[in-house]
């Protein structure tokens, strides 16, 4: 009977969400207006409430009591206590590669993601919807001298991790690890593909080449995770300038720097889309656009958005990007460089940007890229890396 439970729950808190604010605030909520749910509790229907939004709008045409098995059947890698009460047959399957138990459920995986034509082009539209039934990674950058002491308290408290790359860790999704790493000072938590968008920096701005201080200037900051990478791949030679449009924002930005060990910077609020922003250096060697955007690329993260998303507001954040790389490219020094940034997998955010870039303002385009996460349990992202005529300043 707490199978039926869960499965009764599970539909009662879906059949009540409007998509308006994110599930698991939502979900957050709910569980504290019924104290009944036990820990156990809250844990499975949560997980049956995810797993159902990581159909999609494939399998409309059936109940949603259906849709939360055949969804758990998809997403869990081996049998479970729901799957052995509602579909036994299915339960002994559960470890089967995702695209065999697809067929078994016979489910059209391209119904997942109805927006494959607004793909950007690099993009595996069936990889890319086969990946959702697969829960991202958690992943940790390691800030320059503390890969040593990192990974021994690692080793030490026997958390299960591999390691990425030089400075890259993996975790699974629920591990704990405030109590056991400082935080912004130690390691900064960061996914796979948000650690490589600034690489191109490396090859540009080779520490040893730096002879003055390169002014730099995010300008969409948010909580500073670019800020944050670009200062350790430039070693701290930079003269940092950071802006978001609200204060709140900027807040949590400062309380960061200060355990990361930034503390002299810029900062001001501006609305990019209406305004001329006035930040206090008038030209700047790099400015960094990490843009709002429909965040098509970390939906892994936050499944509901498959079925409350409104394709219309492609062109609308498209807009947005437009206006906000018109009005901070007129910053950038002559010679200097610009990154355009979005966690979106829309050509219209990511190609077609670039397009707009290079034709109004005729920036030339050093590097354009679709970092791929569906194939790594990770994010996916868009980089692309322009120049203003003339040599690179500042190395």
């Amino acid at each position: 009977m707490r199978q039926q439970s869960y499965l009764n729950s599970a539909k009662k808190i879906l059949e009540s969400y409007a998509g308006d604010i994110p599930f698991a605030a939502f979900l957050k909520k709910q569980f504290a207006a019924n104290k009944k749910f036990g820990s156990t509790d809250r844990k499975q229907i949560a997980a049956l409430c995810y797993h159902y939004f990581r159909l999609g709008n494939a399998a409309y045409q059936i109940s949603i009591e259906e849709r939360l098995i055949t969804a758990t059947f998809l997403c869990e890698q081996s049998p479970n206590e729901f799957l052995a009460f509602h579909k036994p047959e299915w339960n002994v399957r559960t470890h089967k590669p995702v695209e065999e138990k697809i067929a078994i459920a016979q489910i059209d995986i391209r119904k997942l993601f109805p927006w494959a034509d607004a793909l950007s082009d690099e993009v595996d539209p069936v990889a890319f919807c086969s990946s959702f039934f697969t829960q991202p990674l958690f992943f940790l950058r390691i800030r320059p001298g503390q890969k040593k002491s990192v990974l021994r308290k690692l080793d030490d408290a026997g958390l299960p991790y591999s390691l990425v790359g030089d400075d890259c860790i993996a975790l699974p999704i629920s591990t704990k690890i405030d109590s056991l790493l400082v935080l912004d000072k130690e390691v900064v938590v960061q996914d796979y593909n948000s650690q490589k968008v600034l690489d191109i920096l490396k090859q540009h701005y080779p520490v040893s080449a730096i002879h003055r201080p390169v002014s730099v200037w995010d300008c969409c900051a948010a909580s500073g995770g670019k800020s944050l990478l670009a200062y350790d791949i430039l070693d701290g030679k930079i003269e940092l300038t950071v802006s978001d449009i609200r204060e709140s924002i900027l807040m949590n930005l400062r309380k960061r720097f200060t355990a990361a060990g930034i503390n002299k910077y810029h900062s001001l609020i501006a609305d990019l889309q209406t305004s001329n922003p006035k930040p206090q250096t008038s030209n700047f060697d790099l400015i960094i656009c990490d843009a709002p955007c429909t965040g098509s690329g970390t939906w892994g993260r936050t499944p509901e958005q498959l079925c409350f998303f409104s394709g219309n507001r492609i062109a609308e954040y498209a807009a947005r990007q437009q206006q906000i790389v018109s009005n901070v490219i007129p910053k950038l020094k002559k010679g200097g460089m610009f990154i355009y940034i979005t966690c979106s997998v829309f050509k219209a955010e990511n190609e077609a940007i670039v397009d707009f870039i290079k034709e109004k303002f005729h920036l030339r385009l050093l590097q354009m890229e679709l970092l791929k996460g569906y194939d790594k349990k990770a994010d996916s992202m868009f980089t692309a890396a322009f120049v203003q005529s003339g040599s690179l300043s500042g190395s």
